[in-house]
């Protein structure tokens, strides 16, 4: 289904990625290790059974890991407050060295209309969506600036479309107001923090799943939506993101790119079995930019 690609593209590098506990973080942290980095997990769930609702841990991300004989930390972390994202990034430096690549990927969502959306929950997962993207990457960039080299990973979500213009149908799937305007944001967030910092040499990219991707935290719309909802393997965001934190930054940084898009257009997926969003259908306006 596949092409080749040689491995080890990650060589030597230290990799902090935060959400890794479970789902797409979980897969590219151990996809970044296999490639060679050094990787620090962050995350609110340290154990097994710490989260009410959903499997996967920090414990769990980090032992996969070290298993392969690769080097690998957890670091249990609130991105929402700008001190433990601090923390986060004193504990990975002090562990491996300076972080070469950061994956904001951390995402917290809820499905309520916006008439009845509680205000402290709103700012909550605007904050672990947005803002920590921001104190990370302001705390990682002055090393990378000074290296003139870096890569800067914003994991984003097709929902970031929006539903367009009514006149609106029963059938419409709006989802969920809040979360798609946090990856709205991301992905402006992303092209201009590119455009700061294109001299300095840092990469700053954002990547969607093409199709869903059926992860602990998707199963319920998935379910929602019908079982006729495309989905895709989550190898997909994996290679994806790897082929994003290797690649040369005066090719790829800006772009807001979709998984089998970007697999597909430096080969190392055959295009004629790419599908899903960017490449059946046109993505957020910003990946048109």
């Amino acid at each position: 289904m596949q092409s080749i690609q040689p491995k080890g593209r990650l060589n030597g590098r230290v990799a902090l990625i935060t959400g890794g506990s479970r789902g797409i973080g979980a897969a590219i942290a151990r996809r970044f290790s296999a490639e060679g980095a050094r990787v620090a997990v962050a995350a609110r769930t340290r154990d097994e059974g710490d989260h009410p609702h959903s499997d996967g841990s920090i414990a769990s991300s980090v032992a996969t890991i070290r298993a392969t004989g690769a080097d690998a930390i957890g670091i249990v972390a609130d991105v929402s407050r700008f001190e433990d994202c601090e923390r986060a990034v004193e504990e990975t430096s002090r562990a491996f060295g300076p972080i070469d690549i950061l994956v904001n990927n951390a995402a917290l969502t809820s499905g309520r209309p916006i008439a009845a959306f509680d205000p402290e929950r709103w700012e909550r997962i605007f904050s672990v969506n947005v803002h920590a993207a921001f104190y990370l990457s302001r705390l990682v960039l002055p090393t990378m600036i000074e290296r003139r080299a870096g890569a800067i990973l914003n994991i984003s979500s097709s929902a970031s479309r929006g539903p367009g213009r009514g006149p609106y149908t029963s059938d419409t799937q709006l989802g969920s107001v809040l979360y798609g305007t946090t990856k709205a944001a991301l992905e402006r967030f992303t092209q201009g923090l590119a455009a700061e910092v294109s001299e300095n040499g840092v990469n700053v990219t954002a990547l969607s799943p093409s199709a869903m991707v059926l992860t602990e935290g998707t199963r319920f719309h998935a379910k929602r939506l019908g079982n006729d909802y495309p989905t895709e393997p989550i190898e997909m965001m994996e290679r994806a993101a790897v082929l994003l934190a290797s690649t040369n930054s005066a090719a790829v940084s800006g772009r807001v790119c979709y998984s089998q898009e970007i697999l597909a257009e430096y080969g190392w997926l055959r295009r004629d079995q790419a599908k899903g969003t960017g490449v059946d259908h046109p993505g957020s306006p910003y990946s048109a930019l």
